[in-house]
């Protein structure tokens, strides 16, 4: 089918004009000729030409007086416009250029000077309108990623705040509730203008979300006080004051290790000063009144309504009506006084009977989704298939139960959370974070240079898993995941990357996932080509054992093949 032509509008009062110039265009554009500026209009009300060829000496309505026109009109005003003139004066060329044209060109015109000229002209506006379209897709296209990005960095604070909030068993649940109370507290503190200056300039989505890690420095404390079911002595208390000091320092860690720390600032802000009073008697600094920053003046009252009326192995839930009463009472000493006056206000609206809906209690079952949304986010951005988490987590358990089986790795699977283990699994990617899109999901075989930009991702998985690994004392939550995204990329033979280990020098849970994750990416399509039979998946695997494989455990897969090839079909 033989492709659109532009259309080319000649605009002359002169018969000859309009032929010589119609005859040198026709074989390369569809050409309209008009007499008049009048005639011009009622075209344009019915056709968009690619360019517009003007002559200045018509009479009634001159070529300047008709560009005028076309330059006021939305619809019009883009189309290009060359003037046709005898006029060789430069006044006048300054004029039409002036007034929007593209180009001046005299009479008598030579043909393949105009058709050059019209030809470069429209190339132009071609390039032009491709790079306003380029600008637009760009921009969505930013946008669309950092929408992407903000959901994922709202995944990763719910996991960590999640996992810290599961190990305080007393609490369930006050995560979510504390979010919903500082979202109610703030539109009400807005709607009369309390704080109004300072709050516009927030993000509040931001803020909302980072006050998810307002405790998050409960990961350091130690079990024996953060689960103590009954009061805490004085020194036991001194050392669950410091949890405001280590969250700090933890979020800090995790800053320093990422260009998108933004939307950690409230989160530090909150951790270090939500348990600062009003009255100066607070910690850990001691500040008073406005010397608190406002978000850990209002994380203060919110988090302290939710501890007084929810239950605790040490006390029952207060009602709604005592704990007002309470946090009345300590108006201008534990809390900044024009913040009780809004909540005091609006205090029916923060009670847990009137919210609609059940505010989902903190489980392992939580935890597990909350490491799935942040695994299965990370998987999209490099093209994974959908199931990849589901399948990955399945060969892992096969895997796993038949190494239990063997005296050679039967101790150190034992000694393992494997419930655990199986969650953290899902994070061994989770570094694609850092990886640019046109490499992560480019479909051709990426370049040396492109090869080396994505092993970025092994270093930058274990800085995003570490910062957070490194602050637990007696806790192993992170521990296999750090393990998993630092070396499912080594090689039996020491040629992997990021550190080259060889041997048995690769972390086990490394050289699992090395293999389940090898099979699953040959057994299921890619963009760039078919997915590969089971049988062909398992030559690969038993042709790499010994350089790319522990021979060890290519021996167990072969014992299990006929399991992962039911697991790949979804039979159970």
């Amino acid at each position: 089918m033989e492709n659109r032509r532009d259309m080319i509008v000649i605009v002359d009062d002169d018969m000859t004009n309009l032929a010589t110039a119609k005859n040198a265009l026709s074989k390369k554009y569809s050409v309209t000729t008009v007499p008049s500026g009048e005639k011009l209009f009622k075209v344009l009300d019915k056709a968009s030409p690619a360019l517009i060829l003007l002559d200045v000496e018509m009479p009634d309505m001159n070529g300047y007086m008709v560009i005028e026109v076309l330059k006021s009109k939305q619809k019009t005003a883009s189309i290009p416009v060359i003037f046709l003139t005898s006029k060789i004066d430069p006044d006048s060329e300054i004029r039409g250029l002036e007034l929007g044209a593209v180009d001046y060109i005299t009479k008598p015109f030579s043909n393949q000077l105009l058709i050059k000229r019209i030809d470069l002209h429209i190339l132009f506006e071609k390039q032009k309108e491709e790079l306003i379209k380029y600008n637009v897709s760009l921009e969505d296209e930013v946008e669309k990623k950092t929408r992407t990005v903000l959901q994922l960095q709202n995944a990763i604070l719910k996991t960590v705040a999640e996992l810290v909030e599961c190990r305080d068993n007393v609490t369930g649940g006050h995560i979510e509730r504390t979010q919903h109370y500082m979202r109610i507290l703030v539109d009400f503190l807005m709607e009369h203008n309390v704080y109004t200056e300072e709050l516009t300039s927030w993000d509040i989505d931001l803020l909302i979300m980072s006050s998810q890690l307002h405790d998050v420095g409960k990961i350091s404390i130690r079990d024996d006080i953060l689960m103590k079911p009954g009061k805490l002595t004085d020194n036991e208390f001194l050392e669950m004051k410091k949890h405001t000091d280590y969250g700090v320092e933890i979020i800090r860690r995790i800053e320093r290790n990422t260009t998108e720390s933004e939307f950690l600032r409230f989160a530090e802000i909150m951790a270090g000063s939500h348990h600062e009073k009003w009255n100066g008697s607070g910690y850990p600094k001691g500040l008073a009144g406005i010397e608190i920053p406002l978000q850990g003046r209002l994380m203060a009252l919110v988090d302290v309504y939710d501890a007084l009326s929810d239950e605790r192995p040490y006390k029952k839930a207060f009602t709604h009506e005592k704990s007002v009463e309470i946090i009345k009472e300590e108006r201008g000493s534990h809390f900044d006084p024009c913040i009780v006056d809004v909540f005091l206000t609006h205090e029916k609206e923060f009670d847990k009977n009137q919210v609609t809906g059940k505010i989902p209690v903190c489980k392992n079952e939580e935890i597990k989704k909350t490491i799935k949304v942040v695994a299965n986010a990370v998987g999209a951005r490099g093209g994974n298939m959908p199931g990849h988490v589901d399948r990955m987590r399945r060969y892992l358990e096969i895997l796993v139960d038949f190494l239990a089986r063997h005296e050679r790795y039967k101790e150190e699977i034992s000694s393992w959370d494997i419930d655990l283990f199986l969650m953290s699994a899902q994070l061994h990617d989770v570094g694609n974070i850092a990886v640019a899109d046109h490499i992560l999901n480019k479909h051709d075989k990426l370049s040396d240079n492109e090869h080396e930009e994505m092993k970025i991702h092994a270093d930058f998985g274990i800085k995003i898993l570490k910062q957070i690994k490194d602050t637990i004392h007696n806790d192993s939550l992170l521990h296999h995941a750090e393990a998993l995204a630092g070396s499912h990329h080594e090689k039996w033979d020491g040629t992997g990357y990021p550190r080259g280990l060889e041997g048995e020098a690769i972390p086990l849970q490394g050289r699992m996932m090395a293999i389940v994750d090898v099979y699953d990416a040959l057994t299921t399509a890619r963009p760039y080509r078919e997915k590969r039979e089971h049988g062909e998946a398992v030559e690969v695997i038993v042709n790499g054992s010994g350089s790319h494989f522990d021979p060890g455990l290519v021996d167990v897969f072969l014992e299990c093949e006929n399991v992962f090839e039911k697991a790949a079909a979804g039979v159970s």
